[in-house]
């Protein structure tokens, strides 16, 4: 049941962000950070640690900056991708390549479909901050994950998606080593600094 609620929680967080994004990014982006900070701080199934919890003041996350929006269109890949991941719990997680988007001044990043029961729109990226001090996780971030709520909709463009940099968070597992995530593959690793979204102090 906290495992339930969790996930209802995270739901109706994005939902409101999606209710507040088209009128004022930046106050949909506070709201955000201010919700998941109260849900780290007092959730039963946050996962910081216990030591953590106690000094815990709100996740490393920066202001917003509107360069880092897109609204990119889905390219078919050329051929088709795969990519199994392994859990300890869960057994194999499927993932199949859906599609590919080009960002501007970014690059071009895998999106996926998780192919097990659920469905769902996955798509992690790891950038050249990742890894160094006061720069972002080493694993990578998500910035979807529909299946558990994290998706910040269509573009104003037919079967167009909405990647939102600001929005990228941190896996669960870069805050408690006992979580299995699925990290960035190669496809969805880029050479530039994405300083912004949930940063990894």
């Amino acid at each position: 049941m906290e495992v339930a609620d969790w996930r209802q929680r995270v739901f109706g967080i994005y939902a409101e962000v999606r209710r507040l994004i088209s009128a004022d990014a930046a106050a949909a982006h506070r709201f955000w950070r201010d919700a998941r900070d109260e849900l780290f701080a007092t959730h039963l199934q946050t996962p910081l640690l216990p030591e953590d919890r106690a000094g815990f003041s709100g996740l490393p996350v920066a202001d917003y900056d509107p360069a880092w929006r897109f609204e990119v269109a889905l390219m078919a890949p050329a051929e088709p991708g795969h990519f199994d991941f392994e859990t300890g719990t869960d057994g194999v997680v499927p993932f199949g390549l859906i599609g590919r988007a080009e960002v501007p001044g970014v690059g071009t990043l895998d999106v996926w479909r998780l192919e097990t029961y659920g469905g769902g729109i996955f798509l992690p990226v790891r950038d050249a901050l990742a890894g160094h001090p006061g720069g972002t996780y080493g694993g990578g971030r998500y910035l979807l994950d529909t299946v558990k709520g994290a998706h910040l909709g269509e573009g104003s463009a037919p079967g167009s998606l909405v990647l939102d940099f600001n929005f990228a968070y941190n896996p669960s597992c870069a805050y408690d080593p006992a979580w299995a995530c699925p990290l960035a593959p190669a496809g969805d690793r880029v050479g530039v600094e994405i300083p912004v979204g949930e940063l990894y102090h």
